[in-house]
């Protein structure tokens, strides 16, 4: 049984071992993190090595922090009350996303907690799986245009944005051109698939670093777009590439867009521990009063829990 709200000033996680107080005090029934990566091992091996070489769009060093057996990664989420994660793969070129989202079903199959996630590219089949994924019952989508060096607006994607607005399900978008941009990164693309597709559900990854104002801009416009917390504010995050901290200014333009924020980690690809991403959502009623308890119990749970659902509760 859910406990009542905790008090208004609900003190931050110390730890990843201090994490399940937190939200208990918070008075949830834990945590919902759609943006996290689970990808099959040769994939996952090769995302490492491009951190760990910080390669041109990494930008810097990226020590990994969760970089375990998948088995291990699960059940640290567990330990850590994600009731429900992500396994948000991405293709980087043509003929891999079917490759990837038979995994993802795999997974997702065999782990209670985890998103069944697909991803898409600008190929010809791209106008009949996402279709058929979509009736199958896929519960969220993830593109990373930075990877995939291709524009969202690709006439070739049209017909599957149109199923996916037509059947409301997330699609989290890397379209910020943090870490590092390039051409196909910043807000335009997006801005013009949502004139298009007015009722698309986005999750606008990273808060749209480095390009906040002109994401926030599309959050408040459009009614289904959303913005996730991942990695911003964060001491790591305002130190990356082009993305820089979150200016103070827009920190009341973040506070109205009430249930529109939810909460990202990018775990396991982190280079401090998953604690310190709350610890950050925290502080920030320090610089912004309105974004308290009653806020990170929407980012925490409410708003993701009312697009992918919630899981079970607290044990």
């Amino acid at each position: 049984m859910t406990a009542a709200p905790g008090p208004s000033k609900t003190a931050a996680p110390v730890d990843d071992a201090d994490v399940p107080r937190w939200w208990r005090e918070l008075g949830l029934p834990g945590l919902v993190d759609v943006h996290v990566h689970f990808l099959p091992p040769n994939i996952q091996r090769a995302v490492w090595e491009v951190f760990d070489r910080a390669g041109p769009k990494i930008g810097r060093p990226w020590p990994i922090r969760y970089r375990g057996p998948m088995e291990q990664r699960v059940e640290q989420l567990r330990a850590l009350g994600v009731r429900r994660f992500g396994t948000m793969p991405y293709a980087h070129r043509p003929g891999v996303a079917a490759y990837l989202n038979e995994w993802a079903r795999e997974f997702a199959a065999d782990v209670p907690e985890a998103l069944w996630c697909a991803t898409l590219y600008p190929e010809p089949e791209v106008a009949r799986y996402v279709p058929e994924l979509v009736g199958a019952g896929v519960e969220a989508w993830k593109v990373h245009v930075q990877v995939g060096e291709f524009r969202l607006d690709d006439p070739v994607l049209d017909p599957a944005w149109g199923a996916l607005a037509d059947a409301g399900t997330p699609v989290v978008v890397h379209a910020g051109s943090g870490p590092v941009g390039n051409a196909f990164t910043g807000p335009e693309p997006l801005r013009r698939v949502l004139a298009r597709h007015p009722r698309l559900t986005v999750v606008v990854a990273h808060l749209g670093a480095p390009e906040y104002a002109e994401f926030l801009d599309l959050a408040e416009r459009f009614e289904r777009t959303h913005l996730d917390t991942t990695m911003v504010f964060t001491d790591f995050f305002s130190e990356i590439g082009d993305a820089g901290p979150f200016p103070d200014d827009l920190l009341p333009r973040l506070a109205d867009l009430g249930p529109k924020v939810l909460l990202g980690s990018d775990f396991p690809t982190i280079p401090y521990p998953y604690a310190h991403q709350l610890e950050a959502l925290v502080r920030l009623r320090e610089r912004e009063p309105r974004l308290d308890d009653d806020w990170l119990r929407e980012v925490c749970w409410h708003t993701p829990a009312r697009l992918v659902g919630g899981g079970g509760a607290a044990s």
